[in-house]
């Protein structure tokens, strides 16, 4: 994702590349951040997080959920604001995050993708109408390094039709299948995991009834989308001084999320 990043800002032309930043064990540290573009950017691979933020107005963090709140803390030291894009967090991480929103900007989403966001307004929408009489079921697929499940994105598909429905997600989820499981519980949504093979990210959300079933997917081939979304989302920072802010916010969904 750090390359995707790093091309996509290099083809911006309103952007500039401050750090490139990497764990104390890799090989790529001390080289040029763009290197593998043929590019030099004058920007060296580091471990040191404050040296690399000394000039940054915005971190784009794309790691794993101690990592994110180790950067989130220097973070809020400094006044840099923050994308967001880990996804993994429990509840009292997502409550630091919120706390520290306080002092800085932060858009934090599970999918940066202009192209999911706006799936999850469909979404939203075919809740609301097939709220009586469809069962749902959201089926996700991943690489084989990926380490949460469901996927972030697969749990925000299901928070924004249990919202759009007047339900709490965690009140009607079933997050595994196995043995006698007797019928289906009227009401629930269920999720499906599938890890294999390089696949970027897979998502379908499946609404059944009697005689119809209605579908709704979103696949992506490439992080490239899912870079071109930070960036929109480091310029939706450019205006703000703190707050809690997701996609919906930079893409101007939040109003025709919220209404039927």
């Amino acid at each position: 994702m750090g390359r995707m990043l790093i091309e996509a800002v290099s083809q911006a032309s309103d952007m500039a590349l401050a750090a490139a930043l990497d764990m104390a064990s890799s090989p790529a540290l001390g080289q040029d951040g763009a290197a593998f573009l043929g590019q030099p950017s004058g920007v060296t691979i580091t471990d040191d997080l404050a040296a690399g933020l000394a000039k940054a107005q915005v971190l784009i963090d794309f790691t794993r959920p101690e990592g994110t709140l180790h950067h989130l803390a220097l973070c809020r030291q400094l006044g840099v604001q923050m994308v967001i894009g880990t996804t993994g967090f429990n509840e009292a991480q997502k409550a630091q995050i919120l706390e520290a929103a306080q002092d800085i900007a932060i858009v934090m989403a599970p999918n940066m993708s202009v192209g999911v966001n706006v799936t999850l307004q469909l979404l939203a929408m075919a809740a609301r109408t097939l709220h009586q009489g469809y069962d749902i079921e959201i089926i996700e697929a991943h690489h084989k390094h990926k380490v949460d499940a469901p996927s972030g994105t697969a749990l925000k598909m299901g928070e924004v039709i249990a919202q759009a429905q007047g339900r709490h997600l965690k009140d009607c989820a079933v997050y595994a299948r196995e043995g006698h499981t007797g019928e289906r519980v009227e009401g629930s949504i269920g999720f499906a995991t599938v890890r294999g093979g390089d696949i970027v990210g897979d998502h379908t959300v499946m609404f059944a009834t009697e005689g119809e079933r209605i579908e709704i997917s979103h696949r992506s081939s490439s992080r490239s989308a899912y870079a071109q979304g930070s960036l929109r989302a480091a310029r939706f920072l450019a205006s703000h001084t703190s707050g809690m802010f997701d996609m919906f916010d930079v893409l101007g969904l939040r109003s025709t999320l919220a209404h039927p």
